[in-house]
């Protein structure tokens, strides 16, 4: 990019530059949105035996996303009588820019990165916990009570939440010895065992720990209770409407993929197959780095699919439920792994690690084939007559429709 904008005066190539990084991240945090809510519809729609959108965009309703954006354009942007206008008007973006910034040093392949920091984990977890502030400045100027109890709370979620999952991110640090995201994915090259989450029992659990915290932090359920709509009536953006109301869950989707990109940058690979013993980009050119991208997308929508699985399986916990989880179990686990780890890291032989490895990573794969194999001999609707799941082969009240 620099030797295309060599052409431009000093310090102008560097904002072309940055201006040009900066389109092109926000293009695909947009682009993901929409895919996000398309697919959280089409999720939640199969795991309650529904079909989901299927009118708007042909038969499955991909256009159903892009029509609800433009009538979220369309709407009336109102702004309560008692409100702080000018923080009212800035919560929003402030959430969003907390989401988008993380982007900036996320790598999608090898080079492929807006800023290499040397500490691009920690810049990260930072940025990402800044996007509270929106939702606080949310409630509080909304001069409703409803708002304000919800911003209260997701504060108090966040804030405890960051601490186990830090002291996660620790652990793959730790072990590959750099807080740089792309050295970390470097040092994962190969086949899938050499994979962080399979280096020693500490970072597979440290994995489990960390997503559940990232659920947490993005607001997903079951610890949602920050925006619960029975309780709260949508919680801290209740009284927003329209393309306002909108950037707040551009933030939320913006912010799943990118934890979900840390996580999978952190733990499972980063960029890499693991089927190829060798760096792609090396050795194919410009297809190595095309192919290093498509396998860091798709391990982080397919990380998203995961927590929109999680959120129509799962009830929601109660606030004290959801603190005591934090602090009673999250945090002290991550403690007693991240003390852990460092004994395994300089006491542990080298014979140890490598028997967990192959170990760990082919029950995972046999376990990953079995599920395959379970779903493709199952299928993924119910009959007429017939209970789905747990209920399957009870009696129904229900009648097979006559042919007649």
């Amino acid at each position: 990019m620099t030797d295309l904008l060599s052409f431009l005066p000093s310090p102008w190539d560097m904002i072309a530059i940055g201006l040009i990084a900066a389109v092109v991240l926000i293009s695909f945090v947009a682009v993901s949105a929409l895919f996000f809510i398309w697919l959280e519809r089409k999720i939640s729609a199969r795991m309650q035996d529904r079909l989901g959108p299927t009118r708007t965009g042909g038969k499955f309703g991909w256009a159903q996303t892009v029509a609800d954006g433009i009538k979220l354009l369309s709407k009336e942007d109102l702004i309560p009588g008692g409100a702080d206008r000018f923080l009212f008007r800035l919560a929003p973006y402030l959430a969003f820019c907390a989401s988008f910034v993380a982007f900036l040093v996320l790598p999608f392949g090898k080079g492929i990165v807006g800023n290499n920091m040397q500490v691009a984990a920690f810049f990260m977890l930072a940025v990402l916990s800044s996007e509270v502030f929106g939702v606080i400045l949310a409630g509080y100027a909304s001069a409703s009570k409803w708002s304000l109890f919800g911003g209260i709370r997701e504060a108090a979620q966040v804030v405890s939440y960051e601490v186990p999952r830090s002291m996660c991110v620790l652990i793959p640090v730790i072990v590959a010895g750099t807080l740089n995201l792309t050295t970390i994915g470097e040092r994962q090259e190969g086949f899938f065992w050499n994979w962080t989450i399979f280096h020693d029992p500490f970072t597979f659990c440290a994995f489990w720990i960390f997503f559940l915290c990232a659920l947490a932090s993005c607001k997903r359920a079951p610890f949602d209770l920050a925006e619960a709509e029975s309780e709260l009536v949508a919680g801290f953006h209740t009284e927003y409407s329209g393309l306002r109301w909108s950037f707040f869950f551009m933030a939320e989707y913006g912010s799943m993929f990118a934890v979900s990109g840390l996580a999978s940058k952190l733990f499972l690979g980063g960029w890499h197959t693991g089927v190829l013993p060798f760096e792609a980009s090396a050795k194919l050119g410009i297809l190595g780095h095309l192919l290093n991208m498509l396998v860091f997308v798709f391990k982080g929508w397919f990380l998203v699919a995961v927590m929109m699985w999680v959120r129509w399986s799962l009830p929601r916990l109660r606030i004290d439920q959801v603190m005591m989880t934090c602090l009673k179990y999250f945090l002290p686990l991550s403690c007693i792994l991240l003390l852990c780890v460092c004994l395994w890291e300089l006491l542990a032989p080298p014979l140890a690690g490598t028997i967990w490895k192959m170990a760990s990573s082919i029950w995972s794969l046999l376990f990953v084939l079995y599920m395959i194999v379970k779903l493709l001999r199952k299928p993924l609707t119910t009959a007429w007559g017939t209970l789905p799941g747990a209920w399957d082969g009870q009696a129904t009240r229900f009648v097979p429709k006559s042919n007649a």
